[in-house]
């Protein structure tokens, strides 16, 4: 059954509580501009019903509950670790406000789960960093088995417990450092495994000893050992990096990427766009005439053709 776009803008405004701007058109992704409250949907003429209301009631979401706020500047953090958390908080609100809703998510995202649109396929989910755990665990955890130690058991309640968005904002810091940590972490695992390996390989001769001597005294100091802190660790990282040229990579959210390019899929790129023209302000009553008016008008039309007829009752 082909989409109604009609029906699916009047939804996005009853939800939304407000008369919004809502357009579908040749667009690959869904945005809402918070400023000025512009719904623009694509036009997923392949999506389902129910994954086509979960699309629409997460971009009402947003415009419900994130805030115009430019927070970029002030929060140094990847805009994928907020998209986690925000998106977590908003849909949870959502079901809160609209408890009907809750069944469109469940069923939204089984759907989503089924035709691996995370593009999980095969793949041994526990050796994902937390980041895509916790994407994983707030959009389709329902249908996944999912792990954490304690600490990344804390950062999901930190998430699942934001109630304000500066909360949200707060959950994704502590998310990305953890993130971050991690990947620094793995990254002096392998940078010291590579060390002894070089280092077991070369010969015992008096002048290659001595090469390597010098060529050690050249190499940043990586023996922070189990103790470590993580600031140590990332500082070694850091500058191992920046000596070899490279910079500090950051961590992958690939789940995210993952859904995003799948969504695009269920865009009709070949169907015509929709145009949007905006009717300008009119004097009303140059326009529209009273009923008295026209009642005369009537009356004296009878009259005329009456008299032009010489009709004589």
């Amino acid at each position: 059954m082909p989409v109604n776009h009609e029906i699916k803008s009047q939804l996005a405004k009853l939800l939304a509580t407000e008369d919004l701007v809502v357009e579908h058109k040749k667009v690959e992704t869904a945005c809402f501009n918070v400023h000025t409250r512009v719904l623009t949907l694509p036009m997923w003429e392949k999506a389902s019903n129910t994954i086509y209301d979960l699309l629409v009631g997460h971009e009402v979401g947003h415009a419900l509950f994130t805030p115009d706020e430019d927070w970029i500047n002030e929060r140094k953090i990847p805009p994928q670790f907020v998209n986690i958390t925000e998106d977590a908080r908003i849909e949870k609100l959502m079901k809160r406000k609209y408890a009907g809703l809750a069944k469109t998510f469940y069923g939204g995202y089984k759907e989503l789960s089924d035709e691996d649109f995370f593009q999980i396929g095969d793949e041994d989910i526990s050796t994902y960093n937390l980041a895509d755990r916790a994407n994983l665990y707030f959009k389709v955890g329902n249908f996944l088995s999912l792990d954490f130690t304690v600490e990344e058991q804390n950062i999901i309640n930190q998430i699942g417990d934001a109630e304000t968005f500066a909360e949200a904002l707060d959950a994704a810091e502590v998310l990305y450092k953890y993130c971050k940590n991690k990947q620094q972490e793995e990254t002096k695992i392998n940078l010291d495994s590579h060390e002894n390996q070089s280092s077991g390989s070369g010969s015992n001769s008096a002048s290659d000893f001595m090469d390597q001597e010098e060529g050690e005294n050249n190499q940043p100091e990586m023996e922070g050992g189990d103790g470590s802190s993580s600031d140590e660790i990332g500082e070694q990282v850091q500058k191992v990096e920046s000596e070899q040229g490279g910079e500090t990579s950051e961590p992958e959210v690939k789940t995210v990427d993952n859904l995003e390019e799948a969504l695009k899929d269920l865009v009709n790129q070949d169907g015509y766009e929709n145009v949007y023209v905006e009717i300008p302000k009119l004097n009303i009553n140059q326009i529209i005439v009273n009923n008295i008016e026209i009642h005369n008008r009537c009356k004296e039309s009878w009259a005329s053709y009456l008299e032009l007829n010489e009709y004589k009752p």
